[in-house]
């Protein structure tokens, strides 16, 4: 599998939706496709990045089950529901990343596709920078401004939570450029302490 290019499973019990599906990804992504839950586990074991999973069509049991196994084997695949009706589940509990009502369109699925990876990767890049900027300041309490400054490492250090920072803000606009994500900021953002 190219680790380059974004990979999906579909989990679609009626081909023709599963071919029409993958028909919809296809250009952008490594996209796979399985009948049942019970071929999942070998499939997800592939490390794909988002699993697309219609939860009342399967003939091996509730989809919730499926979802609930990609958490608790700790994989890390971004999970959209395909469904016919609202979800009852608190979303606290949910186990997966989007959902979509059906029926869905080819841009409903793209987006939701796009939307995960993209919040994937800033919240990658967050981690990363968040990790840099902890060295910076174990060593900004620990040594000396003469020895931070004549540091070639140190300096090479902060070109780099600088570049980071610049991609972190980069991919925080993209995220906001979408109404769901606008949306999701404004709620955190006024969140209560």
């Amino acid at each position: 599998m190219d680790t380059d290019t974004p990979s999906v499973l579909i989990v679609e019990a009626e081909p023709d939706l599963a071919e029409l599906y993958a028909s919809w990804l296809e250009d952008a992504y490594h996209v796979e496709t399985v009948r049942d839950e019970s071929a999942v586990g070998a499939v997800v074991d592939g490390g794909f990045d988002v699993v697309i999973v219609d939860c009342h069509r399967l003939p091996d049991g509730p989809s919730s089950e499926l979802c609930d196994s990609i958490s608790s084997r700790g994989i890390d695949s971004q999970v959209v529901a395909v469904t016919g009706v609202e979800p009852t589940v608190d979303p606290e509990d949910a186990a997966f990343d989007d959902y979509l009502l059906k029926p869905i369109s080819r841009d409903d699925l793209r987006h939701s596709v796009e939307n995960l990876l993209l919040r994937r990767t800033y919240d990658e890049q967050l981690g990363a920078y968040f990790e840099l900027a902890s060295k910076k300041a174990s060593l900004d309490g620990r040594l000396s401004e003469a020895e931070l400054q004549s540091s070639q490492e140190y300096a090479e250090l902060e070109d780099r939570i600088a570049v980071l920072r610049t991609r972190v803000n980069e991919t925080r606009s993209q995220l906001l450029e979408r109404d769901h994500n606008r949306r999701l900021y404004r709620d955190v953002s006024s969140a209560p302490d």
